[in-house]
């Protein structure tokens, strides 16, 4: 049983499991706009997912404390390493069109760890309001807008509105861990839970559950893949509700960032047994 704890919590720790939600979306954005399987893209972006998000939040440990590391970290550093050498052949692979488009992203990432504003003491990660638009957008981009664009150069009512209801799905996602980082964040930082208080929060993320329902009916797709997102759409709604400040450590960080996969199984399922 601690073994398999261990393997959790490196698979979480490691950035492994966000990034299967980062690829769970690139496979479902290829079945909303109609995309083929795009290996390289998908795969780039996973391992990118892995290396730019373990960069983000291991930056600062890294920095001040590298001797002092502990082995688990150390090995998340090696692990990244590599991860961030696969992005790298992946990249080879694609389109110059595609590696410029996903180049003010990776920027925009780099930035939410590195301080360059108020005398470089601040990232982007401690302005409060816009820390939860910078990752909405940056997902929404990775996986909208890049796997759209690596294949066309036209653009689409439903890009239009797939990408929108990307961004306001993101958003809502992001708020439970939002909820969970009362405890830990700065008093100083004006997060959205922390201006409105949670109660408000939660409606916020309904509102915007709510619209990206909508959207979804706007978009032209298939019944089933219609069906596939009021099964998702729910269970956000659930997990939502749920949050709270208190909540067990792998709430958010394991089941809330399962969602996306969970939706896109779904899918898969629906467009199995039709």
């Amino acid at each position: 049983m601690n073994v398999f704890k261990k393997i959790i919590d490196f698979y979480i720790n490691a950035s492994i499991h966000v990034a299967f939600a980062a690829y769970a979306f690139l496979r479902i954005s290829e079945i909303y706009l109609d995309l083929p399987y795009q290996k390289n893209l998908d795969y780039f972006v996973f391992f990118g997912t892995i290396s730019g998000y373990n960069f983000v939040k291991y930056f600062g440990i890294a920095k001040w404390h590298y001797i002092s590391l502990t082995r688990n970290l150390k090995i998340i550093e090696i692990f990244s390493f590599f991860c961030f050498l696969t992005m790298c052949f992946y990249a080879s692979l694609l389109p110059i069109k595609t590696l410029f488009i996903s180049f003010p992203l990776a920027i925009l990432t780099l930035l939410y760890a590195i301080p360059f504003l108020s005398g470089f003491e601040k990232n982007l990660r401690a302005v409060g309001y816009l820390k939860i638009i910078i990752v909405a957008f940056v997902w929404s981009a990775f996986t909208v807008l890049v796997p759209y664009f690596n294949q066309t150069n036209e653009v689409s009512y439903n890009l239009f509105l797939v990408f929108i209801q990307r961004f306001l799905i993101l958003t809502a996602l992001i708020l439970p861990f939002e909820i969970r980082d009362l405890q830990f964040d700065e008093i100083s930082l004006q997060t959205i839970p922390r201006k409105i208080g949670i109660s408000k929060t939660k409606r916020l993320g309904l509102i915007l559950m709510i619209f990206s329902l909508l959207i979804s009916y706007a978009i032209s797709i298939n019944f089933e893949t219609k069906n596939a997102f009021v099964l998702f759409f729910f269970l956000v709604i659930v997990f939502l509700m749920r949050a709270k400040v208190n909540q067990s450590k792998y709430y958010s960080a394991f089941w809330v960032e399962a969602l996306p996969i969970f939706w896109w199984l779904f899918l898969l399922g629906f467009h199995n047994f039709r």
